[in-house]
């Protein structure tokens, strides 16, 4: 966890993501992902320069017999209020809507009842798990399916939600976070989504494992694109 708790924290004070006095509204799927990060920024409050606060929120998809318990359990352990949104954004997307390509209009939901969550809780700042790797993934799908030169930022605001989306893992590399999620246990949750396994970021993810082969540094270069000065700077650090 050493290795991610790291790259949380100079992510953290590269994009000036916390505030003093925050209250931080953690995205739980139940994945590994999310759970490292709430874990992280467990952590991270006993040295961060600043204090903040942190609540775990989860978007129930409708999907039978998907247990949250073992993540309340979690954040119980780590004395994090958790909080659990009921929805039907499953029967929406799969059987209303019956979409070929389902995961943009999942994630839009999905996104769309969390940060309302967020916001009757009083939290006007979400976390998400994103990590570097996602980042990359996300550069190739909007190069080779949208034709434009775009990835997620480490910090967002949202002018319809009045929400600020921070992504404290952007830096951290999934092999750790795997990792980390062995050595601690963090209660993982099987997903449940029918196009687990099958969707154009799992055929990303295979593309990089090709790039991996033939160029060691690829995935490195790929996020050095994102952060270069004078080039696509997509990702401009706030503090210089």
């Amino acid at each position: 966890m050493r290795k991610v708790l790291g790259c949380m924290r100079k992510a953290a004070q590269e994009y000036e993501m916390i505030a003093p006095g925050d209250v931080i509204g953690v995205g739980i799927s139940g994945g590994k992902d999310s759970l490292a990060l709430l874990y992280g920024l467990h952590l991270m409050k006993n040295f961060y320069p600043v204090p903040y606060e942190i609540k775990a929120f989860s978007i129930d998809m409708g999907y039978e017999d998907f247990d949250f318990n073992p993540v309340k359990q979690f954040c119980d352990s780590l004395g994090i209020e958790y909080f659990i949104e009921e929805t039907k954004i499953y029967k929406i997307v799969f059987d209303v809507r019956n979409e070929k390509n389902p995961c943009a209009l999942c994630a839009n939901l999905r996104r769309g009842a969390l940060y309302n969550l967020l916001k009757r809780h009083k939290v006007s700042k979400a976390a998400l798990g994103h990590h570097r790797d996602d980042a990359i993934e996300t550069l190739l799908l909007s190069m080779l399916y949208e034709g434009r030169i775009h990835s997620f930022k480490p910090v967002t605001y949202l002018d319809r939600q009045e929400m600020t989306v921070i992504r404290p893992m952007v830096y951290a590399e999934e092999k750790d976070i795997i990792g980390a999620t062995r050595r601690h246990k963090f209660p993982v949750i099987k997903s449940k989504c029918p196009m687990e396994g099958r969707t154009r970021r799992d055929y990303m993810k295979e593309l990089l494992r090709g790039i991996d082969s033939q160029a060691p540094r690829g995935r490195d270069n790929l996020l050095k694109a994102l952060t270069n000065p004078g080039q696509m700077s997509i990702w401009e650090p706030k503090c210089k």
